[in-house]
């Protein structure tokens, strides 16, 4: 071990007896959140994109192959209830391996709840769903298919990025090599390698946000779950991160985006899904969603969300007009 690595881990990692009382609360939200920031329970080889420049030219190994290839999620009648309270009402996705999927929907509508159900970090009351054919209540099996980013990212202010992103490849289990190479690349393309040694409670929300994207991403999922990704980004920096999107894509990443910026949904997703009230009240692509929605040629995605979210009776999926 060089001195900058026992460096690094007698002061940042939990693992190291002599510091595991000072970071033991974040080493219990680090294993709470196996998804966010989670760990291998099991070694997995991981995957190497072939068209994504910051991966480095050193991956070779292929994770384990899923059964069903061309499905990357699937839920069936999905339902999440707190008390006499339901947030998720039957809601059933089939999203195939390689898409870019909108999710939309207003505030409460339960976006966040389905995030969390198809990311094992909630159970569904009734239904269930796979990723990349892995039942999602098997959180083992899930863990290395995963890559989710939240609204609120879990980073610890008295690390620096570098740190961060570190210490995330060590639980994810990336080799040692690899993880270098890829945290080297990504944090050179998001503008973050000059700042990598200051701590985090330095950052500014778009430094917090972009450390938070490479740490979702760093483990090279198989579906990847962003809410609000561009929350809080210079234009640069957001233009970056749907590039990021599309290459994912094209190298075969399913990619679960949930945003209010609908201009960015109709850039980069081939499927938009419209939850309301906790129901699917509409999916196809961006076009077609547009022509349901009837809003008139020229309209653009906004106009169609704002059109299927009007006055919908959630029971019949119909709009209902008002008399007065």
């Amino acid at each position: 071990m060089n001195t900058l690595t026992e460096n690094y881990e007698s002061r940042f990692n939990p693992r190291f007896k002599s510091e595991a009382p000072r970071w033991e609360p974040a080493r219990k939200e680090f294993e709470e959140d196996k998804f966010s920031m989670g760990r291998n329970m099991h070694r997995i080889s991981v995957r190497c994109p072939k068209r994504i420049e910051v991966v480095s030219q050193n991956c070779s190994v292929v994770p384990m192959p899923s059964t069903n290839t061309d499905v990357a999620i699937e839920a069936i009648e999905l339902k999440k209830t707190y008390g006499a309270e339901t947030a998720l009402d039957g809601v059933s996705l089939t999203i195939p391996t390689g898409t870019v999927y909108g999710f939309l929907g207003p505030n409460g509508a339960g976006k966040t709840t389905t995030m969390r159900l198809l990311t094992g970090l909630s159970t569904p009351t009734s239904g269930e769903a796979r990723i990349s054919d892995t039942p999602v209540d098997d959180r083992r099996a899930l863990v290395p298919h995963v890559g989710y980013l939240p609204e609120t990212p879990p980073l610890y202010e008295e690390f620096s990025a570098r740190e961060q992103l570190e210490y995330v490849a060590d639980l994810r289990d990336i080799p040692s090599e690899t993880a270098q190479d890829r945290i080297d690349s990504y944090l050179d393309r998001f503008e973050l390698a000059d700042d990598a040694g200051k701590r985090i409670s330095s950052y500014s929300k778009g430094m917090e946000q972009k450390t938070a994207f490479i740490q979702s991403v760093l483990h090279d999922p198989d579906v990847l779950f962003l809410d609000e990704p561009t929350s809080g980004l210079d234009p640069r920096a957001a233009r970056t991160i749907r590039q990021s999107i599309s290459e994912f894509a094209d190298a075969g990443t399913t990619v679960f985006l949930s945003t209010h910026i609908l201009p960015v949904v109709e850039e980069v997703a081939d499927s938009v899904g419209v939850l309301f009230e906790g129901r699917l009240v509409a999916e196809g692509t961006p076009d077609e969603v547009k022509e349901r929605a009837e809003t008139g040629a020229g309209s653009t995605l906004e106009d169609a969300f704002l059109a299927v979210t009007s006055d919908i009776d959630v029971s019949t999926g119909a709009t209902t007009e008002e008399e007065g």
